[in-house]
């Protein structure tokens, strides 16, 4: 341990008392809410104080050296950010058996006091507003696993069918901090990313973006990558494995070429050439209903994982086993691509509003089997979704307590409500143009649920007011109704 001190979290309190009456009411108020108890830890991680909004993150440059012998992590994160307002104090996040080696800022050791997850930041100077500076932060220790991935989040250590080593990554919900050190709210995006991995010599990693360069030595490679978007942090991920590459592009209708690249086992390189050509179906299929590909710079990926999928950003997660569905897709290709487009480019601000990134996303499912199959079996495939709906709890949720869904209504009662505005709207015609403007006027960027209903409702010249109010915040659904 080097370089910061800790600090008596009951002075803190006796000279912050504003901290410790913000938490009691967050508490009181959120105690039991739609099956779900809020935590002290729940408000840390959810909420917008003062510590989170007085600063905007810039970039993140992440180096992380992987063990797998011992399924252990250290790493750097240097935290470029731009000061909002002046401030001696900031709220990073990093789960509490992770160990902070130093933070410093501008070389000098800073201190710190860690509070469950969150870790708050003191400076002995006031950080003067609209003024830029870098956080580095040294860190190690065994990061949580994941035990039932993608829903639980952290580590999947394993082996692949020839004993080498298959390690991945998935985090929504859970967050980013529970591997690396970062302002973990959704709100919040760095405008790029760096994420350079050191693996053992034999293995390969692959991350979000661009690949820059490689090297080796005698014991690890290190592999260095970049992301030219802002990402949102559960995105930001790694896989490693002896991967083989399999490189493709797909043209845009305007003649862009966008890179594609598989990362597969060398026994699954034949059948995915074959299985994976319907990517540039996908592709087309949503460039036409949604706009371009968001991240064409970055391109596009898809990485074999020990589970099922998971829409990280430019390196999708891909464990279906290469197999199809009824209606002749690979279910995860379809959807966690659909996420690249709402949930990656458009972006909610808080996990309450998580409606928004699957809602459209599995709309998207039934506009690839209408645009694949024909209108029939697009409703014959919302029909079958909307057997799923369960009408138990609201699709929003409270904010500013990480809240997490608990069922799969934001998925299934989402998509029947688009559904039902397609219905009531009766023109296909506004109705797509009216989706494709949507994610092309928000095209990375974050949106909430207001934001989205009065786009739609304008671009539609229709008040969408009362199916959104009737399927968000209502428990008692009419799903044959007709508006």
């Amino acid at each position: 341990m080097e370089d910061y001190q800790i600090i008596n979290l009951r002075s803190i309190f006796k000279k912050n008392r504003s901290l410790v009456l913000f938490f009691i009411l967050t508490l009181c108020s959120h105690t039991i809410c739609q099956s779900q108890i809020f935590s002290y830890q729940d408000s840390l991680r959810g909420s917008l104080r003062e510590e989170r909004t007085c600063f905007d993150v810039n970039y993140y440059d992440l180096a992380v050296n992987i063990n797998p012998s011992n399924q252990s992590i250290s790493g750097c994160n240097k935290i470029y950010f731009t000061t909002t307002k002046a401030t001696q104090k900031i709220q990073i996040d990093l789960f509490s058996n992770l160990n902070i080696i130093s933070i410093r800022l501008k070389n000098n050791a800073v201190t710190y006091i860690r509070d469950k997850n969150a870790v708050f930041v003191y400076f002995k100077k006031t950080l003067q507003a609209n003024e830029k500076y870098c956080l580095t932060i040294k860190y190690d220790g065994k990061p949580v696993k994941a035990q039932n991935p993608p829903w639980d989040g952290g580590f999947v250590w394993t082996k692949d069918s020839k004993k080498q080593h298959w390690i991945a990554l998935a985090c929504e919900g859970t967050g980013a901090s529970c591997w690396f050190p970062n302002k973990d709210h959704l709100s919040d995006e760095p405008d790029s990313a760096s994420i350079t991995v050191t693996v053992p010599k034999g293995l390969m990693c692959v991350s979000n973006g661009k690949l820059r360069k490689t090297s080796h030595n005698n014991l690890t490679s290190t592999y260095y990558w970049h992301v030219q978007y802002p990402i949102n942090n559960y995105n930001i991920t790694i896989n490693i494995a002896n991967y083989k590459t399999i490189h493709d592009t797909f043209t845009s209708s305007d003649g862009q070429k966008l890179d594609l690249n598989y990362y597969v086992f060398e026994e699954n390189l034949a059948k995915a050439k074959t299985h994976f050509q319907q990517v540039k179906t996908m592709l087309q299929c949503y460039e036409k209903y949604f706009g371009k590909y968001p991240f064409y710079n970055d391109g596009y990926a898809l990485v074999e994982t020990p589970y099922w999928g998971m829409e990280h950003q430019s390196a999708i997660a891909y464990g279906n086993r290469f197999k199809n569905n009824e209606y002749d897709f690979d279910f995860i290709i379809i959807h966690e691509s659909g996420h690249e487009w709402f949930g990656n480019s458009l972006s909610c601000n808080d996990p309450a509003e998580m409606w928004i990134h699957e809602s459209f996303t599995t709309y998207m499912e039934s506009i690839y089997v209408e645009e694949t199959l024909g209108r029939k079996k697009s409703e014959e495939y919302l029909e079958e979704q909307s057997k799923k709906i369960r009408n138990k709890v609201p699709l929003i949720g409270p904010s500013g307590v990480n809240y997490q869904h608990p069922d799969s209504d934001i998925y299934y009662k989402g998509t029947w409500m688009l559904h039902k505005i397609r219905q009531k709207i009766n023109n296909d015609t506004i109705w797509f143009s009216a989706l494709k403007s949507l994610a092309e006027h928000f095209k990375i960027a974050n949106v909430n649920t207001q934001q989205i209903i009065e786009w739609l409702s304008t671009e539609t010249r229709t008040n969408l007011k009362p199916i959104f109010d009737d399927y968000l915040y209502s428990t008692n659904t009419d799903l044959k109704k007709d508006y």
